[in-house]
């Protein structure tokens, strides 16, 4: 359920690092709609990531690619990707035009929408399953990899931040291999005690 007053962040507000827009994205609503309706989320769990050799986890380490353009700018958009030759992943883009930064969605609770997200996700799944984890959370919220550099301050999306910043846990990526999952970066920020964050898994070579 959605606690306390929700607000339209300006467009400056992503201009900042992932590692700072990552934990003030908990406790914000994104809202997505299709020819289906509405579904929207209250955002419980996130991953920061950066690039171009300093983030070994990232898809920018190595530099810009035509598969991680979008993570370049501008900020405010929405970066897809593809991953395990099934799943499509959501992150909002970061920090000025040219830099790469994103924030991975992965987790959150549904607040509005949920029997369209439960068509989308199975008549079977427990309520706090239905976007506990990246790939689950874009099927819920009816994302596609062809949303790829959509506005998410602009229709069919939305998002609104918690007026007042959530206390954020912080922890290694789950499933994230080498360096870059390591202790050394705890960039994985959630919300402690929420049902919808998705369980830690430590990737076998990080």
């Amino acid at each position: 359920m959605v606690a306390g007053a929700l607000t339209t962040p300006p467009r400056e507000f992503f201009a900042a690092s992932a590692l700072e827009v990552g934990p003030r994205l908990l406790g914000a609503v994104l809202t997505h709609e299709t020819a289906e309706g509405v579904v929207a989320l209250r955002i419980t769990e996130v991953e920061a990531y950066v690039g171009d050799g300093v983030d070994p986890g990232s898809h920018a380490f190595r530099g810009r690619t035509r598969r991680n353009g979008v993570m370049y700018g501008p900020p405010g958009h929405l970066y897809t990707y593809f991953t395990y030759g099934m799943h499509v992943c959501a992150n909002v883009v970061c920090s000025p035009d040219g830099i790469a930064s994103a924030v991975l969605l992965r987790g959150g609770e549904v607040v509005e929408g949920e029997s369209l997200a439960r068509e989308r996700r199975g008549p079977s799944v427990p309520v706090r399953d239905l976007a506990r984890g990246p790939a689950r959370l874009v099927v819920a919220m009816g994302i596609s990899l062809d949303d790829g550099g959509a506005d998410l301050l602009e229709p069919p999306f939305g998002l609104q931040l918690a007026e007042h910043p959530v206390a954020a846990a912080s922890g290694p990526r789950t499933g994230v291999s080498g360096a870059g999952g390591g202790l050394e970066f705890p960039w994985r920020y959630w919300i402690a005690g929420d049902p919808t964050v998705s369980p830690y898994r430590r990737h076998p070579k990080a």
